[in-house]
């Protein structure tokens, strides 16, 4: 879908504030728009460079690219010890950058069959930086513990004396910021042609990497996403609300109305594009990190064009960021170690991408073995192994070699086949790793279920009656560290997170009926087990549930209060048809106004209300609204906080 890029986003903009988490939030557009009204020549810039692209590509360039090296640099600003991220969960970051802009990603085979064959290998990698820009030794990562906790697009973080670290050179480095983002958002990129000082990406700590990432943004999709805009790739759906006028300057990705959430059914039809529908696997959607799984030939020309001669990052082909000083001539170590796939009798292994790689080893053994198994010459970042034992623990390695020179072999990974005899979990309840995705549960009932991966989580729905509101979720039988949390729509509402394999229990007397409960299982830090079930139990009833779990004797329970993370107050349903209900939870009474912009920032509905301490319901009749987008903006005194809302009758 070929069009001009104008930012007819930007009145839109003005009016886009705090969102779930649980939703994808990306404030590279409106960066730009920001940067647009700070310097009158940047559009000229990002026009000219438009103009080098559609070159680019009606000359073939991007058919005679060959791979392209990037050094990236990691800033890490950090308020406390969580946000200071381990250097692993650095590296599987990079391991996935690499992994996604080279199509060696394993849910590759993911893509629908009608889009595989534009599918594209983008042939960029990248590497943590062994030289800085003085020419020093560098791991590629640098470090600073802030005063500030919480960052926005304003670029703060980019500047030491605002509390951030100053960015590297952008000729020569890829700079990505990573910190405390404020408001649920979870990244934001800038566009070619921007400011030298603020060049890069910067990513919400809680999502980087897939090493204590949170899901379901736990596959470092979100730094994908923000590179791809670093590398001139705009949303898929054109930012334009659902007026299927827009476009991304790319040919081969449908034309589409709006963004998706969660991880929606194929095909999903928008603006006639069917019969295959929207393009929602994309990297340049919003979907959650599992649904992502490709760029299309079309986003890699415009990454390539980059790179060709005059291009606005062709500098970088020349950086020597990631050779160590004095030139260098070692080859890197392989990380990111995956077994997939386990059966009883078989698992496929994968890595990460080396720079510079031309080959890879592989030794695998049973755990108790003393000799290891070699295959040489492999030349891609995965292999299947078969012909294993049941129940039987294997630790494997990988060498990677570059031309004459081999690196070292990396820390030994292990997994566990699973159990013979019928001892396998039968895990009936996948596919349910999104919320969009999850199955529903019998109540009163107890279920087995299974976390087979490190990136396995479990999304279970239930509803609760008029008749039996008050709502108990035990798990138990944990083989690992397991938690479970609850949710109403996109609401969070309580947790249990108990430590090692203690058994879990939720107790929330509630006094609102929905069909949209959700019990969300996911292993701490990883955890997981492919060979044993944990047992999930959701039991209703009629009165209050007594902190130990029964119903005996008097109670005087009150209803957990809603806890909107982020955003500052809740909404459902949403996308809405007739009614829109707004809970706002108020720390003292005070006046509030309710108000349903459309994308214009024109006035709709508006609602004005004394609100009392506690929780607060409001009900807004939206069947006068045509559908589209639109923004509900609950102001309280100076405050102001904006979801966005999608009507669709």
């Amino acid at each position: 879908m070929i069009r001009n890029f104008l930012l007819s986003i930007c009145s839109l903009l003005l009016f886009m504030g705090s969102t779930f988490a649980q939703q994808r939030t990306c404030g590279a557009n409106e960066v730009l728009a920001r940067q647009l009204l700070e310097d009158p020549f940047l559009q000229q810039r990002m026009n000219d460079i438009e103009r080098h692209t559609e070159d680019f590509i009606q000359s073939g360039g991007a058919q005679d690219r060959v791979q392209v090296t990037i050094p990236v640099v990691v800033h890490v600003v950090y308020f406390n010890s969580t946000q200071n991220i381990s250097d692993l969960q650095i590296q599987s970051q990079i391991d996935v950058l690499n992994a996604d802009f080279r199509r060696l990603n394993a849910d590759a085979s993911n893509t629908p069959s009608v889009f595989q064959s534009i599918a594209a290998d983008c042939e960029i990698t990248f590497c943590l930086a062994s030289q800085d820009p003085g020419g020093a030794a560098t791991t590629g990562i640098e470090r600073r513990q802030t005063t500030v906790n919480g960052f926005s697009t304003n670029d703060n973080v980019k500047y030491y004396n605002n509390g951030g670290l100053n960015a590297w050179d952008r000729n020569k480095y890829l700079n990505l910021w990573v910190c405390n983002l404020s408001g649920g958002l979870l990244g934001y990129a800038q566009f070619p042609g921007g400011p030298a000082a603020t060049d890069g990406v910067v990513c919400d700590y809680a999502y980087f990497g897939t090493i204590n990432a949170t899901p379901p943004f736990h596959l470092g999709r979100t730094a994908t996403h923000e590179v791809g805009h670093w590398l001139n790739c705009y949303h898929i759906w054109g930012d334009d609300g659902t007026s299927c006028n827009g476009s991304d300057n790319v040919s081969d990705t449908p034309n589409q109305a709006d963004e998706n959430y969660g991880c929606p059914s194929f095909p999903t039809v928008s603006c006639s594009n069917g019969p295959n529908g929207d393009m929602f696997m994309n990297y340049m959607d919003y979907t959650d990190d599992v649904c992502m799984n490709l760029f299309t030939n079309g986003q890699k020309s415009r990454m390539q064009s980059l790179f060709g001669a005059g291009g606005s990052r062709a500098a970088l082909l020349t950086s020597p960021g990631c050779q160590p000083p004095g030139g260098g001539g070692s080859c890197g170590t392989a990380s990111g170690l995956t077994a997939t796939g386990i059966t009883q009798t078989s698992a496929t292994l994968g890595w990460g991408v080396v720079s510079g790689a031309t080959s890879y080893n592989l030794q695998w053994k049973p755990t108790a073995s003393g000799s290891w198994t070699t295959v040489t010459g492999l030349g891609s970042t995965s292999y299947g192994l078969s012909g294993l034992s049941a129940g039987t623990s294997y630790d494997f390695q990988v060498q990677a070699v570059c031309g004459a020179t081999s690196g070292s072999y990396s820390a030994a990974s292990s997994f566990t086949t699973q159990s013979g005899g019928g001892g396998g979990c039968p895990d009936a309840y996948e596919a349910n790793n999104t919320r969009g995705t999850a199955k529903v549960i019998p109540v009163n009932t107890a279920i087995n279920a299974q976390i087979a991966t490190s990136t396995d989580v479990d999304w279970n729905r239930f509803s609760n009656t008029s008749s039996q509101r008050r709502i108990k979720i035990e798990m138990y039988n944990l083989p690992a560290d397991y938690d479970v949390r609850l949710y109403r729509n996109s609401s969070y509402l309580a947790v249990s997170q108990n430590g090692g394999t203690a058994d879990e229990l939720i107790i929330y007397n509630t006094t609102t009926v929905s069909s949209s409960y959700y019990a969300y299982v996911y292993g701490y830090g990883g955890a997981f087990s492919n060979s044993q079930c944990y047992t999930l139990k959701v039991s209703l009833s009629s009165t209050n549930w007594r902190t130990d779990g029964s119903t005996d004797g008097e109670v005087t329970e009150m209803e957990v209060p809603v806890i909107f993370e982020e955003a500052e107050f809740g909404m459902y349903p949403n996308p809405a048809t007739d009614q829109l209900t707004v809970e706002v939870p108020m720390q003292a009474d005070a006046d509030v106004t309710v108000s349903v912009l459309d994308p214009a920032g024109k006035l709709a509905i508006q609602q004005h209300r004394t609100m009392s301490k506690g929780d607060n319901r409001m009900t807004l009749d939206v069947r006068a609204l045509p559908n589209g987008v639109y923004f509900v903006q609950v102001r309280n005194g100076e405050q102001s906080f904006t979801r966005k809302l999608v009507v669709n009758k």
